[in-house]
């Protein structure tokens, strides 16, 4: 194909695509930057709330406004609270990352032996439904804890695996100010604050909502079909 040839084809090309082109661009982008997103969950960090080959939700409004494609904040009007599930970078390697707010600025925070406690209050724990087993994989059913975590009266499900070598015990510390402590509902298979330190306000960029689809990637993509348009808490 001469050149000639490929400048035409190229033409052509941009007159039929040049408005889907233009509305990805100035539209779909700047929309998924600033107001909402979704994201694929690769990693069973936040289990079992959150499992392996999910399509969550993200409102990127939940907390702030910011310029498209920046960290650059152009309206606040709330801040991120225990519990919330946000998605967030990590200060060591700027990844992006899904955990829950565990501490806020100001907070005495410590862990003993997988219990939390918050300024000097240890977090209350219940027995757990056996729903939130109904997704893991065999293997990990097999090998895991689950129990309700009352975290400043949100119940959330947390899970441990004694057979990890895990960060189970830390503090206490006093979070600074402007920054939170975050860590993944899988306490014993998550990176999160215990080994990256605080997250900084403004590397908080959203609050996870929801789940829109699941596949489970362990096993041959198979659908989950109750985890459709299921909320998150």
């Amino acid at each position: 194909m001469n050149k000639q040839k490929v400048t035409r084809l190229i033409y052509k090309l941009w007159k039929e695509w040049r408005v889907t082109i233009f509305f990805i661009v100035f539209v779909i982008v700047p929309a998924k930057s600033s107001l909402a997103d979704w994201n694929w969950v690769p990693t069973g960090s936040m289990n079992p709330t959150i499992l392996e080959g999910d399509l969550i939700y993200v409102n990127k409004i939940a907390y702030d406004l910011r310029f498209p494609l920046t960290l650059h904040r152009l309206a606040k009007w709330a801040n991120p609270q225990r519990g919330d599930i946000v998605v967030c970078f990590s200060p060591d390697e700027g990844t992006r990352l899904v955990k829950r707010v565990v501490g806020q600025p100001g907070d005495i925070i410590e862990l003993r032996n997988n219990t939390l406690f918050l300024n000097g209050e240890p977090a209350g724990y219940t027995k757990i439904d056996s729903k939130y087993k109904e997704y893991l994989p065999g293997k990990l059913k097999e090998k895991c804890t689950l129990a309700m975590e009352d975290l400043d009266g949100l119940s959330h499900a947390v899970m441990s695996i004694p057979s990890i070598t895990a960060i189970r015990s830390f503090g206490p510390i006093k979070i600074p100010q402007n920054s939170y402590f975050v860590m993944g509902d899988n306490r014993d298979n998550s990176k999160d604050s215990r080994y990256f330190g605080f997250v900084e306000r403004k590397f908080i960029i959203g609050k996870a909502k929801g789940v829109i689809t699941s596949f489970d990637i362990t096993d041959k993509y198979q659908p989950r079909l109750k985890r459709f348009f299921a909320s998150l808490k």
